[in-house]
């Protein structure tokens, strides 16, 4: 009943690595230990059971087979544990050469008689070789238990649960085997495979509790320990089973046991009742703000079996939405003030140089009523353009919601303006290929209108918007009284600048007493490109 106590122990464990180890050299090498046992353990069995001198003999070599592994297995599995992923040690190509010579020792032991010197049915004698092959079977194991010390004095000031239970396993059956050996123990099968099959079984209480060959799952445990989040688990009757270290860390999440009371902490801090089925929500304590968000597991049925909350620090998200408000509003301010200074500080400035030629006209003793008139006139141009620019500049500033396309870009400047008709007419359909142009569309058509305030004293302004299928115009004619020549200064070489810059073309034509056209075209596919 022991021995197949043992081997039920050794079959489960070699089970168990078959389902759930990792696919590498380390659990290859366990289960071929724990394989080797088994067949010590069969061979046992197989002895109670054998009546005849060939029957025992079968029985001895199966037994023999799994004794002549397990030594240079132990050692190999010692040594890979020890020194996973470095340098190799150099001797390892002779443990499988040991198991060998081992097996045909055996096998040919009745031509020598060097390791069973007498062999009548369970009445047997040991040879030389038999002893010789123990001691470096006792060797490996020796060894192997020494590497796994050293390893650890060395890097650690303990040595790890999972090597002593490594160390455990080998070495209590190898103490067990000493004693048998030496005649303190007499028993009428060999206890040694007996107990290495219930260190076994401490073995795989061990595996679920430590993942001695699945790392993974003290992998997934240890990174959750460790990321700065909090995670609580809360099973199906709303109990908390699981707090990392960060959870347990913060003071008022600290002496939660239950879902309950998780839900009436949150509820205090935040000042509002949270919901049990809650997905996500914001709370904050002091100077900090946490993000808390749940989750549900589900088992094979669907039938919900725990709850995960998981607890974020997010302080540092609102610290830098602050830092982009001050950011934006800084970028605002400057863009109010250069908005104003290419505008309105332009105008104002004309207006006082002329102001001042207007003055010093009039102090003449006979001042010239004619250039008196003109400046007037100009003065009368600049600040009719001049008001229609801070209009402009002040619709931008209430609402950007006209940015969205050219057609109510064009319609704000023409809303700002006064003293002048201005008739809008629109052919074709805007759609979304424009928007990447209407803020330039916009510059143009203000600083146009605001040209033709200035400078045509023109009466009415008409602006035709065609929106065609490869590219969107724009004609703004007035009824000014035009020129001979056109200088482009500042107003219109920034029309044409913005309108290089989206591959466009533009074209100024006039005559004199017939007003002043601009022309503007832009074509989608320059910018699609």
């Amino acid at each position: 009943m022991l021995l197949i106590l043992g081997l039920c122990g050794m079959l489960g464990s070699v089970t168990w690595i078959l389902r759930r180890g990792n696919k590498n050299r380390l659990t290859r090498l366990f289960l071929f230990c724990q394989s080797s046992i088994v067949l010590w353990l069969i061979s046992e069995l197989l002895i109670l059971f054998s009546y005849t001198k060939q029957q025992f003999w079968i029985s001895y070599i199966i037994g023999n087979i799994g004794i002549s592994c397990f030594g240079p297995l132990w050692l190999w599995l010692s040594q890979e544990y020890t020194y996973n992923g470095q340098k190799k040690m150099k001797f390892l190509w002779i443990l499988p050469l040991i198991t060998i010579s081992s097996i045909c020792v055996v096998l040919t032991n009745p031509m020598h008689h060097l390791y069973y010197a007498a062999f009548v049915e369970r009445r047997f004698t040991y040879g030389p070789l038999f002893y010789v092959y123990q001691v470096i079977y006792y060797i490996c194991i020796i060894a192997g238990i020494t590497i796994i010390c050293l390893k650890h004095t060395r890097n650690s000031s303990q040595i790890s649960k999972q090597s002593v239970l490594l160390i455990l396993s080998a070495a209590i059956p190898l103490g067990i085997n000493t004693l048998s050996l030496t005649g303190v123990f007499h028993s009428n099968v060999t206890l040694t495979p007996l107990f290495f099959g219930l260190s076994s079984l401490l073995i795989i209480i061990a595996l679920g509790r430590y993942g001695l060959l699945n790392i993974n799952s003290i992998a997934i445990r240890d990174t959750i320990n460790n990321i700065n989040s909090g995670v609580i688990i809360f099973d199906n009757s709303g109990m908390a089973t699981y707090k990392n270290k960060y959870a347990d860390s913060l003071p008022f999440f600290k002496d939660i046991s239950s879902i309950n009371g998780f839900l009436d902490t949150v509820s205090e801090i935040s000042g509002n009742a949270t919901a049990p089925d809650f997905k996500s929500l914001e709370i904050k304590c002091g100077d900090e703000y946490y993000n808390l968000k749940q989750a549900h597991c589900d088992n094979k049925n669907g039938n919900k079996v725990a709850s995960v909350i998981t607890i974020s620090n997010v302080t540092e998200y609102h610290e830098l939405v602050n830092a982009e408000k001050k950011l934006s509003l800084e970028q605002e301010r400057n863009r109010i003030a250069q908005e104003m200074h290419d505008s309105a500080g332009h105008t104002f400035t004309m207006i006082s140089s002329l102001a001042r030629l207007l003055k010093f006209e009039a102090d003449k003793t006979e001042p010239d009523n004619v250039k008196m008139l003109e400046n007037i006139s100009e003065i009368d141009g600049l600040s009719r353009s001049g008001v229609t620019q801070l209009r402009c500049t002040i619709n931008n500033l209430r609402d950007d919601e006209f940015m969205t396309s050219v057609t109510k870009a064009v319609q704000t400047v023409i809303t700002a303006v006064r003293g002048v008709e201005i008739e809008l007419c629109v052919q074709g359909e805007e759609d979304d290929r424009c928007s990447f142009c209407v803020r330039e569309m916009y510059d143009n058509c203000r600083e146009t209108i605001t040209n033709s305030l200035r400078y045509s004293e023109a009466s009415r302004i008409d602006i035709i918007l065609k929106f065609l299928d490869d590219r969107i115009e724009m004609y703004i004619l007035d009824n000014g009284k035009g020129c001979e020549t056109i200088s482009e200064h500042n107003g219109l070489r920034g029309i044409r600048e913005r309108t290089d810059k989206l591959g466009g073309t533009v074209k100024f034509s006039s005559i004199q007493g017939e007003g002043f056209n601009t022309i503007i075209k832009i074509p989608y596919k320059e910018v699609q490109i």
